[in-house]
């Protein structure tokens, strides 16, 4: 999609933004829950247009671009109208002895003109889930989508178009000149979501301004398959995990750890799930999907070592197509272990200790964004949760912590920051006023000077 957005239109877009949100005109909640509700049937009209582009983009199935993208979004929307007269209530807090008498509460404001940045392997999804949190907390917005996934794009520009005016709601299409250029204005919050090398970059230009972020990232994020696992199980959650969009999912496991004791038989039972679900020409199947662009396709080619391939392996360029891939006897110094993979090749190392999980982790470049743990034992599940640092994710299963909008999505360290997803994104598009509201109908003397009796015997109280 070529582009001839300019700086200057750039800059006019923000600062047409910055004049309606100083009007006061998204604070209400009549507006909010209205400009939502419009959002959500724009959505419903776009539905199959989405799927449609995504398929051509990624060789996205149909299902799978419902449940990770469009459904995803439409739950979103719908949770957030439900929800969003209480979320814009005052909370209630405790008030200090020093502050009586007098009630206190957190007020919930909304930051102003924000930037959203999304990537391309789950365009819809980055797009408008945080959207949808700046909407509700009251926010404008100006989005940038992935160059990469250009039809998607094109579909969320008409959405968006169609749907908002750009003094409230703006699109923003081109690659990295236009991204370049909105990274040198002045927003008052900007939620990125995409690599840690970007993320440097983005935060970099966001300290010119002093603005917040919001880094949704990545990282290599471990599956730790514990002795005691129900093997048929895992093996069926960990392939749906890893092969989900082709791998490219920023919490797909990246590696397998499984204890010593088990691991033949957990790869014998790999090997033949992974057959079992992606049967005969694993290239002509309707529910796999396709890489990119060749650029990624050739990035992922060379970190397969095929003396290590176990199963799969086979690459199409033509295609954009690779096999669901898993590597055995893996160690630290191959190349597939020194970079978030992002694509369908899965490495097996083993260990027959927690010190050896916790010494490979603490090797890698950075804090996972995810963790997979498959144990029967409550004390493993605890002290491996306990003990290793990431930014979320499941016991006994795979990704699912993502869709569940009750628990806060995000990561930690390099893997990101900030949170996202239901009352989490609208308190992330938010600016938490802490008041204290004292009584006009008592006024103590406590407090003023100059200092004397009752204020001398209060201060030994508190002493």
């Amino acid at each position: 999609m070529k582009s001839q957005i300019t700086e200057e239109y750039i800059q006019d877009i923000v600062n047409r933004q910055r004049k309606f949100f100083d009007s006061g005109i998204t604070l209400s909640y009549e507006i909010r829950l209205k400009c939502l509700n419009k959002l959500k049937e724009a959505f419903a009209k776009y539905q199959p247009a989405f799927h449609e582009a995504l398929k051509k983009d990624l060789g996205k199935p149909t299902f799978e671009a419902y449940i990770s993208e469009t459904g995803f979004i439409k739950n979103e929307i719908s949770g957030t109208i439900k929800k969003l007269k209480k979320w814009m209530k005052p909370r209630r807090a405790k008030t200090a002895l020093l502050a009586q008498p007098g009630k206190s509460f957190i007020s919930y404001s909304p930051l102003g003109v924000n930037l959203i940045i999304s990537p391309y392997n789950y365009p819809v999804n980055l797009t408008f889930s945080p959207l949808i949190s700046a909407i509700a907390a009251g926010n404008t917005a100006i989005i940038k989508t992935s160059e990469l996934s250009s039809e998607t794009s094109q579909v969320t520009q008409q959405l968006i178009e169609e749907t908002f005016c750009p003094d409230y709601i703006a699109y923003i299409p081109g690659a990295v000149e236009e991204a370049s250029i909105l990274l040198k204005q002045k927003f008052d919050h900007i939620f990125f979501t995409g690599s840690p090398r970007v993320g440097k970059i983005v935060m970099k230009a966001a300290a010119e301004h002093l603005t917040p972020v919001t880094l949704e990232l990545g990282g290599k994020s471990p599956c730790i398959v514990h002795h005691d696992a129900n093997l048929d199980i895992t093996v069926k959650r960990i392939v749906y995990g890893k092969f989900f969009n082709t791998g490219q999912t920023c919490i797909a496991p990246d590696y397998v750890l499984v204890h010593r004791d088990i691991k033949e038989e957990f790869i014998k039972k790999i090997k033949e799930s992974t057959s079992r679900i992606y049967r005969g020409d694993v290239s002509k199947c309707p529910d796999y999907g396709r890489i990119i662009n060749e650029h990624h396709l050739n990035r992922i080619s060379m970190l397969i070592n095929t003396d290590k391939v176990i199963a799969g392996g086979k690459i199409k360029p033509e295609e954009l197509f690779i096999s669901p891939t898993i590597l055995n006897n893996v160690s630290l110094d191959d190349e597939v272990m020194k970079e978030e993979i992002f694509g369908p090749v899965l490495p097996i190392l083993e260990y027959t200790d927690f010190s050896e999980i916790y010494a490979i982790i603490s090797k890698l470049p950075q804090y996972p964004l995810a963790c997979y743990i498959f144990s029967q034992s409550e004390n493993v599940q605890k002290t491996l949760i306990n003990k290793i640092q990431f930014g979320g994710g499941c016991i006994n299963n795979c990704l699912v912590h993502f869709v569940n909008t009750e628990i806060p999505f995000g990561g930690v360290g390099q893997s990101g920051i900030g949170r996202s997803h239901g009352f989490y994104g609208f308190e992330q598009f938010s600016h938490k006023k802490g008041i204290l509201k004292s009584s006009m109908f008592i006024d103590l003397s406590l407090f003023y000077v100059p200092c004397r009796g009752l204020n001398k015997i209060f201060l030994k109280i508190l002493k």
